[in-house]
């Protein structure tokens, strides 16, 4: 499925019953032959010395690259790699993989670049692509070959090479009140983000409008009744620095982790782990997908951490190894049972899909 990029901000919502956006897969166009002018002129395909057939060498580590360069790097790499196949030569002092994994690598980087439906234009751009091609790789691989092309590390990527980044750029964080328990909250995303505008429904955009018609002529009963009727779109009106924003409401379940439910032990201790690491804060969201109840399932960034792995180390939630197999997820819970943290610090923890599995053939209904 695709992945969807979001900045959450303070929603102020203090409801359960959250609801989420969707996303549209979209197919990108061959990337134009300019690319290839841009390769020969580089200088950057050589031939050897002495050979009776001549062979290109793979191009060798960037040293400084500005914004620019690093994309352009890249998207050479590409091209090179598909004319040769070869990968650069130095890229092994910064992967621990095989030579045989990296022609793997660049051959799914390459796939999902050919599937762009925008160039790339950022180094923030080229590192999402390069992460969510390589979803499977070891996260020090994935980190290796981002510093080899001077990008910020996203984190670890989302499932599917077909992207479709929303984000927006509000200064608030998570709001504690939207952060449900241990594995789950609600976010919000500024619609004014052209991604995230073109999927608005014309009808919310037209209680917009006539809710400010109706508070300049101070009918504030109907504004109100608008509002409402806004909320359950799945939208919010939220104020920043003294400007109204329409936002989009998501729900966020965390990727590859199950929680304690907060009526289980452990569960409002877990909800408060979570509260500390993201509560008023930004966090950066990558999208794998929607489960069965409409949440979208993705991991989770704040402030250069991965949240799951912080959530995991302490001890405050479970692997969720039949929906993700990550082998450093079950590292992780390993490393706090040893160290009898967090939930692990009793004997026997009841898990979270247990309680959920009795309580439903009592018929009480849980997510």
């Amino acid at each position: 499925m695709g992945n969807i990029l979001l900045r959450c901000f303070t929603g102020g919502d203090h409801s359960d019953d959250d609801c989420y956006p969707y996303y549209r897969p979209t197919s990108m166009p061959t990337p134009p032959p300019v690319i290839e002018v841009i390769h020969r002129q580089s200088g950057r395909i050589q031939q050897p010395a002495s050979t009776s057939r001549p062979r290109p060498r793979p191009p060798l580590r960037r040293q400084s690259l500005d914004p620019h360069g690093c994309v352009a790097s890249l998207v050479q790499d590409l091209f090179y790699f598909e004319s040769t196949s070869m990968v650069p030569e130095t890229l092994g002092q910064n992967v621990t993989s095989s030579k045989k994994a990296q022609v793997k690598w660049y051959r799914k980087i390459l796939e999902a670049y050919k599937n762009l439906s925008l160039p790339l234009k950022t180094p923030s751009e080229a590192a999402q692509l390069v992460a969510t091609a390589l979803s499977r790789i070891q996260r020090a691989d994935l980190e290796g070959i981002l510093a080899f092309y001077n990008l910020p590390i996203p984190s670890v990527p989302a499932a599917s090479a077909s992207s479709d980044h929303h984000q927006s750029s509000l200064p608030e964080g998570v709001h504690n009140k939207c952060i449900g328990d241990g594995d789950g909250f609600s976010a919000y995303v500024d619609t004014a983000n052209p991604r995230e505008s073109a999927n608005v429904p014309l009808e919310v955009h037209e209680m917009v409008i006539e809710r400010t018609q109706a508070r300049g002529a101070r009918d504030y009963q109907k504004a109100d009744a608008l509002l409402r009727s806004l909320n359950k779109a799945g939208y919010r009106i939220i104020t920043i620095s003294g400007e109204e924003i329409l936002a989009k409401k998501y729900r966020i379940r965390m990727r590859g982790v199950d929680a304690p439910e907060l009526k289980m032990d452990n569960g409002k201790e877990s909800k408060n782990a979570l509260v500390k690491l993201i509560g008023g804060k930004r966090v950066t969201i990558y999208v794998y997908g929607q489960d069965q109840f409409g949440r979208y399932v993705g991991d989770i960034y704040c402030d250069n951490v991965f949240i799951q792995e912080e959530m995991l180390k302490s001890g405050h939630v479970w692997h969720f190894k039949n929906y993700d197999k990550r082998p450093e997820f079950a590292q992780w819970e390993r490393e706090a049972r040893a160290a009898h943290r967090g939930l692990f610090a009793s004997k026997n923890p009841e898990k979270p899909w247990d309680w959920r599995r009795d309580q439903r053939t009592t018929n009480i209904p849980v997510y």
